[in-house]
């Protein structure tokens, strides 16, 4: 019979690349470990890797317990970790995966009361997930994803939890600064600076610029909000940013936003949860502060 060990085993191996390695990491004999394999080999009438050298090669059957592994375990050490926290009295941690640059300044709009009245519970932003959330949200990478960009799925489950204009940010002695609105040809001989993400998962290329056949004369990333903003603050190009983010920094920096088009550009924010599982209490919470944070105008 296939059991957990075996997917241990198997994720291991593939990990350190030998079973010397996967052995010691696994705190067994090479013997052990070998044998413990070799046991489902003839159980299944398979063969699960072959060795080459030092190193060993998974089978096709091999590939398809590591397959296994990777589906299964972090759900077993996912509710390890909570009974082991139940255990001991404590409530937790979220673990967020951000796909919203500018979402880290309003982040901390949530986490200040949200940490006040859940003082067990901490909250780990995982950026490293930045552009693959939602596969980390089904593997329980992280608990929840922050996103205005929801890809759906049969078992995922957003919650929306605030609207927002998206702007194009001018410093105030720029000349666009007369305009009621910006047009697409208005952005023909202008610098923008954004985050470092792929033109077509930005909206100012992909819902205002390309549709109409318009461009910029220049495309800056730059990594940090502040910094951005300073940039164009200094009339070093323009960007495009939700209308709260440019009101939390007008007071600090000469800058003003201009809505895109006569008819705007709305966005939401919304939260990625897993369905068909029981929600604790501090993410129930988390929802509720985020959906109460004051961010937009």
């Amino acid at each position: 019979m296939l059991e957990r060990y075996h997917l241990q085993i198997l994720r291991t191996v593939a990990k350190r690349g030998t079973i010397t390695a996967a052995a010691q990491e696994l705190n067994l004999t090479q013997s052990a470990l070998s044998h413990a394999v070799k046991k489902l080999e003839q159980r299944f009438n398979v063969q699960i890797w072959q060795k080459d050298g030092r190193n060993v090669r998974l089978s096709p059957a091999g590939t398809e317990i590591l397959q296994l592994s990777k589906r299964l375990l972090p759900q077993f050490e996912y509710t390890e970790t909570r009974l082991a926290q139940i255990a001991k009295g404590e409530r937790g941690n979220l673990r967020i995966g951000m796909e919203c640059h500018p979402c880290y300044h309003w982040l901390l709009k949530v986490v200040k009361p949200f940490m006040h009245t859940f003082n067990d519970v901490d909250i780990d932003v995982k950026q490293q997930f930045q552009f693959g959330a939602l596969g980390a949200l089904l593997e329980y990478d992280i608990d929840m994803v922050i996103t205005p960009d929801p890809l759906h799925h049969e078992s995922i489950k957003y919650i929306k939890v605030f609207d927002y204009e998206h702007v194009l940010v001018v410093s105030t002695e720029h000349a666009l600064t007369n305009k009621q609105h910006i047009l697409p040809n208005d952005l023909s001989h202008e610098t923008l600076i954004t985050y470092p993400v792929e033109r077509e998962r930005l909206d100012i290329f992909s819902r205002f610029l390309t549709p109409a056949g318009g461009n910029v004369k220049q495309h800056k990333q730059i990594e940090a909000t502040e910094i951005m903003l300073q940039m164009v603050a200094a009339k070093r190009g323009v960007a495009a940013l939700p209308l709260w983010l440019v009101e939390d920094f007008q007071a600090q920096l000469d800058i003003c936003a201009i809505p895109f088009g006569p008819h705007r550009m709305q966005k939401s924010i919304f939260l990625g949860v897993r369905k068909k599982e029981i929600m604790p209490d501090y993410v129930s919470g988390f929802i509720e502060f985020a959906a109460h944070a004051q961010t937009h105008s």
